[in-house]
């Protein structure tokens, strides 16, 4: 069974309502190559834009409910497709923005809502609050279901991201990006798949965008399989930089045999010995 990914690697437009017009377009042409979920690259609505004064910043920042996120919600029902959009969000508790995504599933139902836990807080960053955990759920695709959580961008670096993740059952991480995805940030996101034994996707912006430079990627998380010998390549695929609508297939039934059989993930961990990664510095 596979579960078929759109990355949707776009350059951002002058304003929001120009995003919102070239992310519609851009989930419709997701469709139209049998997709059956949608990535944005990471705070689409306003093209990854941070103003460092709070008045400026706030008047960016939109609701979850706003009309921005709800048009996705009736595009996701109308395709019968999945939609994880990505944007900056104005704080329910009244403090500083988030970076956040929803996924919405082929019914329009809201199935998963993550703020980024690991801002980039030593940069532009430093204006937006955290969030303050780690979610999965199941996303029924129509012709199956997988578990899948998110993170994003920085998250990356955190190995407890895609651990915690993948204790709480992910299958799949979902993983809006706007940074150069160069060999070590690539080869972060390969070792969160192998050691964790899910399948990592990462939207980028297109090369154009300032500091970023496509190279998607989807790693799906098998390093190798018992009736062929060596080692496989997990990367499934990388896009190039151009900025398009790519489209790439997950075996499911691949990974879950991997999972089954292999010792990675939480097979042999020592818990108890962990102690310092949860002491409080």
């Amino acid at each position: 069974m596979e579960l078929k990914i759109a990355f949707l690697q776009l350059i951002p437009g002058k304003d929001q309502e120009e995003n919102l017009n070239k992310g519609i377009e851009a989930c419709r042409r997701a469709k139209e190559m049998d997709a059956d979920i949608a990535l944005f690259p990471e705070m689409w609505n306003d093209g990854y834009y941070l103003p460092q004064v709070p008045d400026a910043l706030e008047a960016l920042a939109i609701t979850k409910e706003s009309a921005f996120v709800e048009e996705f919600r009736a595009l996701a029902l109308e395709l019968q497709m999945a939609i994880g959009i990505t944007f900056l969000e104005k704080n329910p508790k009244g403090e500083k923005p988030l970076n956040s995504v929803v996924f919405f599933d082929r019914t329009g139902k809201e199935i998963l809502h993550y703020s980024k836990v690991h801002t980039c807080a030593f940069d532009l960053e430093k204006v937006l609050a955290p969030g303050e955990d780690f979610y999965v759920t199941d996303l029924d695709f129509g012709r199956g279901t997988v578990r899948f959580g998110s993170m994003i961008c920085f998250d990356r670096e955190f190995p407890e991201s895609a651990r915690i993740l993948m204790l709480k059952g992910a299958e799949l991480i979902l993983h809006p990006n706007a940074c150069p995805m160069e060999i070590n940030r690539l080869a972060a996101l390969r070792t969160r798949a192998y050691e964790n034994m899910v399948a990592v996707a990462t939207c980028n912006y297109a090369a154009g965008q300032p500091d970023c430079n496509g190279h998607s990627v989807l790693f799906d998380g098998v390093p190798w399989l018992p009736d062929e010998p060596g080692v496989r390549d997990m990367c499934v695929l990388e896009c190039p930089g151009d900025e398009g609508v790519y489209v790439a297939a997950l075996d499911l039934d691949q990974l879950r045999g991997h999972r089954s059989r292999d010792v990675m993930g939480d097979k042999y961990r020592r818990v108890s010995t962990y102690g310092p990664l949860i002491e409080k510095a």
